[in-house]
């Protein structure tokens, strides 16, 4: 019997807590709670990781640390500018991380009707809280539904643009491209899993096995997202892939996502 990432009552589950982090990465998550204290202070009201190493399945040298922080006010430059810093000097200090992201918000913006199903739900059910105050204590419960599928990732179809000038600008260098396959594939993946996540009745976030639900669905595209969800953990740098994901695979999700769920309320952001 497979696991849903539900409970009883159909509710997706919070996925991660800080009990399951690995022994590896303890270090480095104590050190970023001391320094993020340090840094944005009052600033803050929330820190919460997310991702692979709160989830229990980080890799030594090969996982990342995520980071979000919900501010008082709206993030400004000179909040960039030291999320930037801090992100560096952890990166560089702990050799089991590949690199450390911190996504900052503002507290009302994850809290805001616009963003209920969207951000609001990344941070009660794909975040793990670290400092402050849960913001999903003022948030609702979230089931596998159309209306989370919509509201999550019903606006693909206005980023392939974007993702077009991206790859034109990382050029030949496949230095590159490694990141932008790994982001797309990661996306694409997601993107193609939410698409069948009311039909599955159940959430993940293992790549692997959300190609897998999506493959069920759409048998004819299923090798395409196998290859996403292998590129999602192990990117490479190859063009082909990449204008594969903006020419074929990523329009035909865009269109068939939109009849199914229709298109996510407007945001003003780009990706």
């Amino acid at each position: 019997m497979r696991n849903t990432g539900l409970d009883a009552q159909g509710y997706i589950e919070r996925e991660g807590s800080l009990g399951r982090v690995p022994r590896a990465f303890r270090p480095v998550v104590a050190a970023a709670r001391e320094r993020l204290l340090d840094v944005f202070g009052p600033r803050m009201t929330s820190a919460y990781l997310y991702g692979s190493i709160p989830r229990g399945t980080a890799r030594v040298g090969r996982s990342d640390l995520d980071l979000l922080l919900a501010l008082r006010e709206e993030p400004t430059e000179a909040d960039r500018a030291d999320a930037r810093t801090l992100d560096d000097a952890l990166d560089k200090e702990f050799p089991e991380i590949d690199g450390v992201g911190t996504l900052l918000v503002s507290r009302a913006q994850v809290l805001s009707d616009l963003e209920t199903y969207d951000l609001g739900w990344f941070v009660a059910c794909l975040c793990t809280p670290l400092l402050g105050e849960d913001l999903a204590e003022d948030l609702p419960r979230y089931r596998p539904d159309s209306l989370l599928a919509r509201e999550t990732n019903g606006d693909l179809g206005l980023h392939l643009a974007r993702w077009r000038e991206r790859i034109a600008e990382a050029g030949d260098s496949k230095e590159a491209q490694r990141p932008l396959v790994r982001f797309m594939s990661r996306r694409l993946v997601r993107t193609g899993f939410t698409l069948v996540m009311p039909r599955w009745n159940g959430w993940t976030s293992d790549l692997a096995e959300m190609a897998e639900a999506f493959g069920a669905y759409y048998p004819e595209r299923a090798a395409q997202m196998r290859q996403a969800a292998v590129l999602g953990y192990e990117p490479g740098g190859d063009p082909d892939v990449l204008h594969a994901y903006v020419e074929n695979l990523g329009p035909w999700l865009a269109e068939e996502y939109a009849r199914v769920h229709g298109v996510k309320a407007p945001r003003d952001r780009r990706v």
